[in-house]
């Protein structure tokens, strides 16, 4: 016969330390290895668990010469705790965490050249971020996007600066700014002196090329995928030397390369056709728990990104 349902109601600390110990000795596997676990008495066990049963209006073990097993509605009243615990603690945790100053460690990790970018304000964030937490330890590194990724995701840095390559489960992306990167070759290279008009695709795509050689966006796969790929670089500094040898052609950053066009070293090819956007990106993992530290940084960049686009427009 089918038991009546009664509503739960709402629940005390009492009904929250009934669930714990029944928890235990489901995961103890019966009352009496639940004994050590929870130095309290098996009857005192027994008076836990059924005071929960008739709670709840239900049988949630089994017990007896056969074993200690749970009841199906046992199993769903375990996972349902296994969850609700984890979450009071999550919540005790955040809370926790409000309380307490501005301390510890903050590891900050940054792809190329955006730690000194002026579009990013990084010097400015830190400036301000070490008035308002002077006790925090920083930690600032230069890393490949890809640990980039890693390190944030295994949390073993808190905030990455990227290139925008992918969306990864897991992550938090905030839009920092947008790099046009156009293609360049240099003086001296075969490409430099030719006009638009002698500038075709068969001439351009055979040329020696430097990339990034890694999987990147789909557009800028499209722009290397039919080009003369002969050497990797990853970083731009070490592409934008091996460009200059005018041995090679390749993508830059405008900002990077305009010095160079500015001084006349460096030459866009073909400028309204062979570049693309590339957004910058400030990653963090998705959390239910607060860290004030990384929260504070993450907003100083914001402010000093909407502070810029609003004085740019």
């Amino acid at each position: 016969m089918q038991r009546a349902s009664i509503p739960l109601g709402q629940m005390g600390d009492y009904e929250i330390k009934q669930l714990k110990v029944f928890k235990t000795v489901a995961d103890c596997g019966g009352f009496s290895a639940a004994e050590t676990e929870l130095n309290i008495s098996r009857s005192t066990i027994s008076i836990h668990i059924s005071n929960l049963e008739s709670r709840l209006n239900l049988i949630l073990c089994r017990r007896g010469r056969a074993g200690f097993a749970l009841t199906e509605e046992g199993i769903v009243v375990y996972d349902a705790t296994v969850k609700l615990l984890g979450e009071l603690d999550d919540f005790r945790s955040t809370i926790n965490h409000l309380d307490i100053q501005l301390s510890g460690s903050l590891t900050v990790l940054f792809s190329d050249t955006i730690s000194l970018d002026p579009r990013a304000n990084i010097p400015k964030v830190i400036n301000k971020f070490v008035n308002l937490a002077s006790e925090v330890y920083l930690t600032a590194e230069v890393a490949r996007m890809t640990e980039i990724e890693r390190q944030v995701m295994s949390e073993e840095a808190d905030i990455g600066f990227i290139p925008h390559h992918r969306f990864l489960d897991g992550l938090e992306y905030q839009h920092i700014f947008t790099d046009n990167c156009f293609l360049y070759c240099a003086k001296g290279s075969p490409l430099y002196d030719l006009s638009s008009d002698e500038l075709d695709d068969e001439i351009i795509d055979g040329s020696p090329t430097v990339y990034a050689g890694m999987k990147t966006q789909e557009n800028i796969i499209g722009h290397l995928a039919n080009m003369n790929l002969k050497a990797t670089a990853y970083n731009y500094e070490s592409r934008l030397a091996l460009i200059l040898s005018s041995k090679y052609i390749g993508y830059l950053p405008e900002t990077l390369a305009k010095p160079y066009i500015d001084s006349g070293v460096l030459k866009a090819v073909c400028p309204l056709s062979r570049f693309y956007a590339l957004e910058i990106m400030a990653i963090t993992k998705k959390t239910v728990s607060i860290n004030k530290i990384r929260t504070l940084f993450i907003k100083l960049v914001r402010e000093f990104y909407q502070k810029r686009k609003i004085n740019k427009e």
